[in-house]
């Protein structure tokens, strides 16, 4: 059997292809998509993520505003700067990196930010309507996931899809938009985690399985049955002393044991992350737009 490996940052040039098109399209009505990225303090990771979200506006023609603010900054500041983003009509997307400095309450800032700007789609009502199926900004990873899985022609209606890990980033909405009544989706799904008596036996059932529990190379081939596939999420950094950087990053999946049994693999790097962005830019153009379907699956 010969291994697809879904490469996400081919998958993300189709769909900038398609976002230049509506770009275009939107600045010829003279609107300019516009997308504004708060990052407090200088965790370097958050910075790292920041600089590929300014680079990926600026090739796609999206108007971007980065905010840095010293780790210091109170949350009365925090949530005053994101009130006077509400009201300024260039921004069409708001994001707000986390994770924030431990005196800043995350739920207070996210819940700040109006809904309808909200790229991320962390807000609880875009997280609600998520959940029932109503027009609202899915979040960018799990959303990615579907776009991935559509595109590389493994759709996951009717499939058995195991999602372990149940954070609120990743596991439980990605669940929640493959169990949707909708296109790109019907699938019956499983969510395992820590707590999951014989995780094994879970994942061995899975025609599609979504590793995403923040462990590196957890999930090896006696845990897979043949021919799955397999979308790893996770992005975990390990020592490594034969790189110039010390370090490498490493996936949820121990890739070259379990790429020879199934049928598709997603890599690390190269995966999930190059659609995390991609989806982002894509929230925000849509925002601009005004354009939020009721179909969760948005082609």
């Amino acid at each position: 059997m010969s291994t697809v490996i879904i490469r996400g940052n081919e998958i993300a040039e189709q769909i900038k292809e398609e976002l230049r098109i509506d770009i275009a399209q939107l600045i010829e009505k003279g609107i300019t998509p516009g997308l504004a990225v708060i990052l407090v303090g200088e965790d370097p990771a958050s910075q790292s993520y920041v600089r590929m979200k300014g680079k990926a506006c600026e090739e796609l023609g999206i108007f971007s505003q980065t905010i840095i603010r010293p780790a210091d900054t109170s949350e009365e500041d925090l949530l005053d700067l994101i009130d006077s983003l509400n009201m300024d009509q260039r921004i069409h997307g708001i994001l707000v990196q986390l994770p924030l400095p431990d005196h800043i309450d995350e739920n207070k800032v996210i819940l700040r930010i109006d809904p309808s700007k909200d790229v991320d789609g962390f807000h609880p009502i875009n997280v609600g309507k998520m959940l029932i199926g109503e027009p609202g900004f899915l979040p960018c990873t799990p959303h990615g996931i579907q776009e991935m899985l559509v595109r590389s022609g493994n759709d996951p209606e009717g499939k058995h899809v195991v999602v372990v890990g149940r954070s609120n980033i990743v596991g439980k909405p990605v669940a929640a938009i493959l169990v949707q009544k909708k296109k790109g989706a019907n699938a019956t799904v499983t969510i395992a985690h820590s707590r999951t008596r014989d995780l094994a036996s879970i994942t061995r059932t899975a025609d599609i399985l979504v590793a995403a529990m923040g462990s590196p190379k957890f999930i090896t081939s006696d845990m897979v049955k043949e021919g799955a596939v397999v979308i790893d999420v996770g992005s975990n950094r390990i020592a490594d002393p034969s790189s110039n950087r010390g370090y490498r990053w490493a996936g949820d999946v121990d890739f070259e044991d379990v790429k020879e049994k199934v049928s598709a693999i997603t890599p690390v790097p190269g995966g999930v992350g190059p659609m995390t962005i991609i989806m982002l830019m894509k929230n925000t153009v849509i925002s601009a737009s005004g354009t939020l379907t009721n179909n969760i699956y948005s082609n």
